[in-house]
């Protein structure tokens, strides 16, 4: 099954069908079995907050809601945790949350027509009893932005980015000043929506600062938005296809995300809608350096231009697939993006040359259920070692999503596990490297829990409850070690 990567003439890997080991089926059954001293973190999504589990009891150490604090449409959206020694007596995190209209996107019935504005970033602590929020990011510094957060490599920093606002940000932990931050904006040579993205244009690249007279952005709650809500996943296409309402849709690139190169240089943007990885240098206040569009047969690097001050552009010939969710390796060595749609496949990137102008496609994995639109190759997750991916395989509403084990030696597909349940969301592994934990949220309304799987036999365990529709799964390193393999290098 899936794919194997075989070596063709010069040493380059390149993509085959595979027949190796077969499916699994998940096992309708509960947890008997120690799982470790863990604490994991999780949102609640439309719950309006976030849930400390204590994998080794099965308690919720701690919850909190955002509800008491005064925001009046909190959905919880993406969160990551500082390393802590012993998380059990105290630990930190970001916890991004939307708002506006994207409560609306999920089809429930509501009689809600204008939710309040959200967007906010909470800086949350866990003093060993409760969690309080410490901070309202988005308060301090203007910026509500609400999806992908992830930490930086040595802990002092951390990015958040919004793909309805094409607005990325880093943060410093201490202080919270904005170290950098970007607006994208998009230009098509198309005019009809249909072809905007695919027919090609210019994407450009702006540094944008705070107002010098309040030391603030102007991005509070909705403003700036350029659709009313977010791209749901595997919904890049629905843009062209007018099925998302917003206000500047032709100009949307979709940037929501930044993981971080273990190794401490790079950054890389996830821009959705052009399925493209922009490479941006820590140590030159993240200036953007390289772009790359990672479907099979396209071409991999597009020049990043200087267009004046603080300006960069990117110029493509044509848009071969959205791409979604990305990060690197534990060694940094290699990165990975999940092309979704028009194709879907995951790319394998050899990121070892210290020019990331130079790296280069090792293979796409592909497998024959990804023969049509969905299902798709979603969030990405390793092990410590380095030796296996763990890949979550989405499908839309009410089927059920899997996931993928990837031998990441050789880039061929172990296991699929199937059936997990409806809307999978992103996966951690455990710091020891014995079991993954996957949330699937239902939708926000069908069936919720954690799967629980063998990262060493790589057979499905069980299930651990999870009634609070959680949209994200972290669990809180202890070093700054295991940062490097939690919601730091992967989104």
């Amino acid at each position: 099954m899936g794919a194997t990567a075989v070596v063709a003439p010069f040493g380059r890997l390149v993509a085959q069908e595979a027949s190796g080991p077969g499916e699994q089926r998940t096992k309708d059954r509960l947890i008997g079995e120690y799982l470790g001293r863990w604490i994991c973190l999780l949102p609640t999504k439309l719950g309006g907050g976030a849930h400390a589990y204590d994998m080794a009891t099965g308690k919720s150490l701690a919850w909190i809601s955002y509800w008491n604090y005064g925001d009046d449409c909190p959905i919880s959206h993406h969160l990551a945790a500082f390393p802590s020694p012993d998380p059990y007596k105290g630990f930190e995190f970001i916890n991004s949350n939307q708002g506006g209209k994207n409560l609306l996107m999920w089809g429930i019935p509501t009689p809600v027509t204008e939710p309040g504005e959200g967007f906010k970033i909470y800086r949350v602590k866990y003093d060993g009893q409760q969690m309080g929020v410490v901070e309202d990011v988005s308060k301090t510094t203007g910026l509500g932005l609400g999806v992908h957060t992830t930490i930086a490599p040595d802990a002092e920093s951390y990015a958040v980015a919004d793909g309805q606002k094409d607005v990325l940000a880093v943060f410093d932990r201490a202080t919270s000043e904005v170290l950098a931050a970007y607006f994208f904006d998009w230009e098509g040579r198309d005019k009809a929506l249909k072809g905007t993205w695919v027919g090609g244009g210019t994407m450009t690249i702006k540094r944008i600062y705070p107002d010098p007279e309040t030391k603030k952005f102007d991005l509070e709650g909705t403003k700036g938005i350029k659709m009313d809500w977010e791209m749901p996943p595997g919904g890049e296409l629905q843009v062209e296809e007018g099925k998302i309402p917003g206000a500047r849709l032709a100009n949307a690139v979709g940037c929501d995300g930044v993981v971080f190169d273990p190794r401490g240089r790079w950054a890389v943007a996830s821009i959705r809608l052009l399925g493209l990885s922009v490479v941006l240098d820590r140590r030159n206040e993240y200036e953007p350096v390289a772009a790359l569009h990672t479907p099979k047969g396209s071409q991999l690097h597009y020049d990043v231009l200087p267009a004046g001050e603080d300006t960069w552009r990117v110029a493509m010939d044509r848009v071969l697939s959205p791409a979604h969710e990305a990060g690197f390796s534990p060694s940094g060595e290699d990165y990975v993006a999940m092309n979704n749609l028009r194709q879907n496949n995951v790319a394998v990137v050899d990121a070892r040359d210290a020019d990331p102008r130079r790296w280069e496609i090792k293979t796409h994995i592909e497998h024959p259920m990804w023969s049509g639109r969905v299902p798709i190759p979603f969030h990405v997750a390793f092990n410590p070692d380095g030796t296996k991916m763990f890949v979550v395989i989405w499908d839309e509403k009410p089927r059920p999503s899997h996931l993928m084990i990837v031998d990441a030696r050789t880039w061929r597909p172990i296991t699929l596990i199937k059936d997990i349940g409806p809307d999978v969301q992103p996966s951690a592994v455990t710091y020891d490297g014995k079991y993954v934990f996957t949330p699937f949220s239902g939708f926000q309304r069908l069936a919720s829990g954690i799967c629980v799987t063998d990262a060493v036999t790589n057979e499905h365990v069980g299930y651990l409850p999870s009634p609070g529709g959680h949209h994200d799964c972290v669990v809180v390193p202890r070093t700054i070690e295991e940062l490097r393999i939690s919601r730091c290098t992967t989104i």
